[in-house]
């Protein structure tokens, strides 16, 4: 991108920032890499998100975009129409969401041309609609995509979301996944290292290996990371993580993307002001594996996260041999109370 064209999309942000303020919004921020800006309506917990692409032009235009966001959908009927599911790992506040995947929850965000607001359970109490209504009718909006053609030979399909489209999305829909087997040759194999990052290829593809390299980039240096796991469905069409036998070549760099999630996740977990929280690191190599450790600094109590193995003191040792000693508790993603070391 162009330096002018950076200052122009600065400059664009700066005056929509400002007319937020006059609106009594504070805290607002401008997100340079999606362009947009995230602020939270006073009497809300979760962020609104603005798309500046979309945007009109004129300071007039701009107030009249921000006044309508600033009112959402008043009631169910008039909100269950905009409903969309999304995939996460975490998102900001606490809105309505399930775990569908390790490490990743289903959400219901409201989608409207210039906004997208997640639902909270506060909007669904006073919809008085049940929280599995909101996901069903979210994902029942989400009209799965159709694609044409058959592959013959290795290929990768790639979906690049435009802002509109939910391809990550599209893995929540029951069957839609398997239903792309013409289109790549074989049992689909997905990828979703980013938000609007889809990739899928097929199971028994010598490009699978390049695929998970790839995705492990992306995810790293994505400013909206999701996963670089891969998936695949199951027999009944629902998507679940793509596994192999111990024997299998890719082994090890199935394991590596599952531990790097897990690493990235309770990376991202705030801390619990009554109690210290072990932090965790990955370990390995390509030719021994990967694994996952979490450091318990000293014998005193500390949340520690479901790790291959701990490092307490001079020792370490398998979660096998630790998780009798610890009490579960309600942190996502999951933590464990740990009072003292095992003898």
């Amino acid at each position: 991108m162009g330096l002018l064209r950076r200052i122009a999309r600065a400059r664009l942000a700066g005056r929509v920032v400002r007319c937020l303020r006059r609106a009594g919004i504070r805290g607002a921020r401008y997100l340079p890499a999606p362009f947009e800006i995230r602020f939270t309506v006073p009497g809300d917990d979760e962020p609104t998100i603005l798309r500046l692409a979309a945007l009109p032009s004129g300071r007039k235009a701009i107030d009249r975009v921000i006044a309508g966001l600033l009112r959402l959908p008043p009631g169910w009927p008039e909100v269950a129409p905009l409903l969309r599911p999304v995939l996460r790992g975490a998102a900001p506040g606490a809105p309505l969401h399930r775990p569908v995947l390790p490490f990743l929850s289903e959400f219901a965000v409201i989608d409207q041309p210039d906004t997208m607001t997640y639902v909270t359970p506060a909007q669904a109490a006073d919809w008085k609609v049940g929280a599995d209504r909101i996901f069903d009718t979210a994902r029942a909006n989400l009209t799965g995509a159709v694609l044409q053609g058959v592959a013959n030979g290795p290929v990768i399909v790639r979906f690049v979301d435009d802002g509109n489209s939910y391809w990550t999305s599209h893995l929540l829909l029951q069957g839609w996944l398997a239903r792309l087997s013409g289109q790549v040759g074989g049992v689909p194999v997905a990828f979703v290292p980013e938000r609007g990052t889809l990739l899928v290829t097929a199971d028994d593809s010598p490009l699978v290996a390049a695929l998970f390299a790839e995705a492990e980039a992306i995810f790293v240096m994505s400013p909206h990371p999701l996963s670089p796991m891969a998936y695949r469905s199951d027999d009944n069409g629902c998507t679940v993580p793509y596994t192999v036998r111990p024997d299998h070549p890719l082994y090890h760099t199935v394991r590596r993307a599952e531990r790097l999630l897990a690493v990235h996740e309770y990376s991202q977990q705030p801390p619990d002001p009554s109690v210290q929280s072990a932090p965790i690191e990955l370990l390995g190599s390509p030719e021994e594996g990967w694994r996952t450790r979490a450091l318990w600094p000293e014998n005193a109590p500390t949340l520690l996260p479901e790790a291959d193995e701990i490092r307490a003191g001079d020792r370490t040792l398998p979660w096998s041999a630790v998780v009798p000693h610890l009490t579960p508790t309600a942190h996502s993603p999951a933590r464990w109370l740990a009072k003292a070391w095992p003898v």
